[in-house]
């Protein structure tokens, strides 16, 4: 199954961006983007991909440590930003963003543990993706209209692992299916 650990926001979160992400849609050239539906927003930690089932249990379990080493921290969406000259328009983060990337490299190492094939580490920069482009888009207009964004703040609590389930049907818009499979509590998070 295709897997990654993420932070989801919650609904008053989304809801506050979902407004806002509103009226960026309403901008001239909108259409020409591949936006992601509210259901799907959330802040990838690690990407795993493809993963044998036999694995998960081994994943699981060592996100579960990673989770309980890691305390709850505070987070809100603010601004927006890009990748790839435009292929990609996201939500940026605010808060205690060290914590964050703390968090974002044990799910990695937690992947590689578990015997993930990771690929090449990167620097991890927290975002939201709100919308996609297979060739490069200018999304300035955009990313200058989330830039005055700052959602409410949350207290993270957990590491979700999720799978995700992407379209087959060829249908244009169709979204991508994600479900948590598991949830794992930072530590004094309940």
């Amino acid at each position: 199954m295709r897997l990654f650990a993420a932070v989801l926001p919650p609904e008053d979160v989304t809801a506050a961006l979902a407004a806002e992400v509103a009226v960026v849609r309403g901008l001239p050239g909108a259409d020409g983007l591949r936006w992601t539906g509210r259901p799907g927003w959330h802040l990838t930690l690690a990407f795993y991909g493809e993963v044998d089932d036999d694995v998960v249990p081994e994943l699981s379990a060592r996100l579960g440590r990673a989770a309980h080493r890691t305390p709850a921290f505070s987070l809100a969406l603010r601004g927006g930003g890009q990748f790839g000259r435009g292929r990609a328009l996201w939500a940026g983060a605010e808060g205690e963003l060290p914590t964050l990337r703390l968090l974002a490299d044990r799910a990695e190492a937690a992947g590689r543990k578990a015997g993930v094939a990771m690929g090449e580490h990167r620097r991890y920069t927290p975002h939201l993706t709100l919308a996609r482009s297979r060739e490069p888009h200018d999304v300035r207009p955009y990313v200058d209209a989330l830039a005055g964004f700052t959602g409410p703040a949350w207290t993270v609590a957990d590491l979700a692992l999720v799978r995700s389930d992407l379209p087959r049907s060829g249908t244009a818009g169709e979204q991508p299916r994600y479900e948590a499979v598991a949830r794992c509590p930072l530590a004094g998070s309940g």
